[in-house]
């Protein structure tokens, strides 16, 4: 079992066709690949078990939530280098299943490839594969998007105790990207920032009615009955994030301004409303959802109002139908959870009767963000794990950080899209310049 290291390395050289970008250090204390940099600790040989049985993205995910593969040294510089294999490849999405591809079609062609894979089998040991960790999502069943099965997939991600988002988030309790205005110095100013800006751009005034849609622990809804005294409702399908925001509610004398409903968008039904907002809540919609999302809110809002959407969206692909959820998303993070490339969403948006007014992108400002969440999480790190488990810790701080390369390397982005219900004559009800209206 001497020099693990180097026959993993070996293994992953003929696997990706160059070698580790990353130290290795196996369970037997043998180390191989740069001597510089971030170490890929593999702690035992369950971790290879993992991976053999399960080629890919899932694999990797299902060993880093165990416990059973680690990164010393920087996280963001360690997944940098390792995604550069997939990303300059321009794999596009599904990069986890495009490596799994490449190695099968090695095996089958390659026999120094076979060799070396019949010596990680052996080096794996004998048994079957290790169950999945606790934190993996169960198999879904009924129909995608259904009622039932969005309340599940909400359930998995939001409900895991508010206290833990606490010590994530910071005070603000703001889970979408913050605007980091120039002043701007901590997390808590450029959520605020955000909150305001979403405020202007719906052109908010007293006595209003505001729809905020995903409404999380309230944060939205009190900002605007705060400060520009509407009367807002939020919905959520998080009970936890429910009855928190309930409790902001009233501690702050506003319950006669704001209610709090668990409820999905598509049982909605008290409009018109003068204003919606739906901040970081459309990517759990679906493509198959999506134009039906789009219509559900333009029935809701009155002739002249306005809907901000702020979403996540994705590079668009050569052949959109090839798209995939990433697995380690899918399965520990946002189950059925989908992004869309934002020329999409807004043909979506104006198919349902919206004009787009405006699109601002904030690529830059959810990266920062992310990196400051990540350090949320380092700092209380104990905390997070005795809230929930050291498994869903280790999940959040993978897919945060890296969530933040990916904003940062326009992998992803995420756009303001301010849309309105025109008047029966066609009227915005808008400033011909944009300043009329953001300030």
């Amino acid at each position: 079992m001497a020099d693990a290291a180097g026959r993993l390395a070996a293994l992953a050289e003929g696997a990706l066709g160059a070698p580790p970008p990353v130290r290795v250090r196996a369970w037997d204390g043998s180390e191989a690949g740069p001597p510089d940099g971030p170490v890929l600790v593999v702690r035992n040989r369950r971790a290879l078990r993992r991976v053999l049985w399960k080629p890919g993205e899932l694999g990797l995910a299902r060993a880093w939530v165990a416990g059973d593969l680690d990164v010393e040294g920087d996280l963001y510089e360690a997944l940098s280098r390792m995604a550069g294999l997939v990303w300059e490849r321009g794999e596009g999405a599904g990069e986890g299943r495009a490596v799994a591809a490449l190695f099968a079609v090695r095996v089958l062609r390659d026999p120094e490839i076979r060799r070396l894979a019949r010596e990680a089998l052996t080096l794996a040991g004998p048994g079957l594969p290790p169950a999945p960790p606790p934190e993996e999502a169960p198999r879904r069943g009924g129909a995608r998007h259904s009622l039932s099965r969005d309340r599940d997939a909400i359930h998995h991600h939001y409900d895991v105790g508010n206290a833990f988002y606490e010590h994530v988030l910071g005070p603000s309790m703001v889970y979408s990207c913050a605007y980091w205005k120039p002043a701007a110095g901590t997390l808590e100013q450029a959520q605020e920032a955000k909150l305001d800006l979403v405020c202007r751009k719906l052109a908010l005034r007293e006595g209003q009615r505001l729809l905020d849609v995903g409404c999380g622990w309230g944060s939205m809804v009190l900002h605007a009955a705060r400060h520009y005294g509407v009367r807002a409702v939020g919905i959520t399908l998080s009970s936890e994030q429910a009855a928190y925001a309930r409790k902001r509610v009233a501690e702050e004398g506003l319950t006669d301004r704001i209610e709090i409903r668990v409820q999905d968008y598509r049982r909605v039904a008290d409009g018109p409303y003068d204003a919606i907002s739906s901040i970081g809540m459309a990517e759990h919609v679906g493509s198959a959802r999506y134009l039906e999302y789009a219509r559900t809110l333009y029935g809701l809002l009155a002739p002249g109002g306005r809907l901000l959407n702020h979403q996540i969206a994705r590079r668009p692909l050569a052949h959109e139908e090839a798209y995939r959820v990433d697995e380690f998303i899918d399965r520990y993070v946002f189950p059925d959870g989908e992004l869309a490339p934002v020329g999409t969403t807004v043909s979506l948006l104006e198919q349902a009767g919206f004009e787009v007014r405006d699109l601002e992108s904030l690529r830059e400002h959810y990266a920062l963000t992310l990196r400051r969440w990540v350090a949320n999480l380092e700092d209380h790190w104990d905390e997070a794990v005795r809230l929930t488990s050291p498994g869903r810790a280790r999940v959040w701080r993978l897919y945060m950080a890296a969530s933040a390369l990916a904003f940062e390397r326009n992998r992803i982005g995420v756009n303001q899209v301010l849309a309105i219900r025109p008047g029966p004559d066609g009227a915005s009800g808008m400033g011909r310049t944009r300043g009329e209206w953001t300030e």
